[in-house]
């Protein structure tokens, strides 16, 4: 079913986490990283809840972990270098996306709307991963924190990715506080998939509305176009 309301929507999507289950490419790229340094293996649970903050601080939650003083910013830069580069290198390798985003995301094209990436993950990672997973056609445009002077929770980073200053139709689809951040400052709605990478419930977090499939997102995201 695609929804008929949408024509002139723009609607601005969360990439890892919410369109994307992204971490066990993370985590393996944060392996990679600190055990040469005698770090423990880091498990896949652990990463999900890390990745709203970036890679430098999946590096440095690592030492915390452990026990361990935070490394020094010589060492940490040379981590993230590692990591990058292993990342970078499979960037899709075990990455995908959530069950039903491809059929929620072609229903609210459909029906008019016009879909863009706001996210805080660098464009030039960003763009290749949707590529690889053959997403990046159903989007106009892929907005990382590296285009944009401000990230998330700025809203020039959600105006920046929507194509202007958000108005009625316009909606953040994300997973996290940085989202309905980012929301709340540009005055749009925001829709939260609860079953994202969200360091505290998303029940906790202010949304207009939430989500745990896929399947449920259109309608919800439609009943918040005015």
């Amino acid at each position: 079913m695609a929804f008929q309301n949408l024509s002139g929507a723009r609607i601005a999507f969360d990439l890892d986490g919410t369109l994307v289950d992204t971490a066990p490419d993370l985590v393996r790229a944060l392996n990679a990283a600190i055990m040469p340094a005698g770090l423990s293996e880091v498990p896949l649970d652990a990463v999900r809840p890390m990745v709203g903050r970036g890679a430098r601080a999946l590096i440095l939650r690592a030492y915390e972990r452990e026990g361990l003083a935070q490394p020094d910013e010589e060492t940490t830069d040379a981590k993230l270098d590692v990591f990058l580069k292993v990342y970078a290198d499979g960037i899709a390798d075990l990455s995908r996306p959530f069950e039903g985003v491809e059929a929620s995301l072609d229903q609210l094209a459909e029906g008019g709307a016009e879909l863009s990436i706001c996210t805080n993950k660098p464009g030039w990672l960003a763009r290749p991963l949707m590529e690889e997973l053959n997403l990046a056609d159903r989007f106009v445009r892929i907005t990382g924190a590296d285009d944009v002077p401000e990230k998330k929770p700025s809203a020039l980073h959600l105006e920046t990715a929507i194509g202007g200053k958000a108005d009625s139709r316009t909606v953040m689809v994300g997973d996290s506080d940085p989202d309905v951040g980012t929301a709340r400052a540009a005055g749009a709605p925001v829709v939260l998939f609860s079953e994202g990478y969200s360091e505290k419930p998303a029940s906790t977090l202010g949304a207009d509305r939430l989500f745990s499939h896929w399947h449920q997102a259109p309608e919800l995201i439609a009943g918040l176009v005015t």
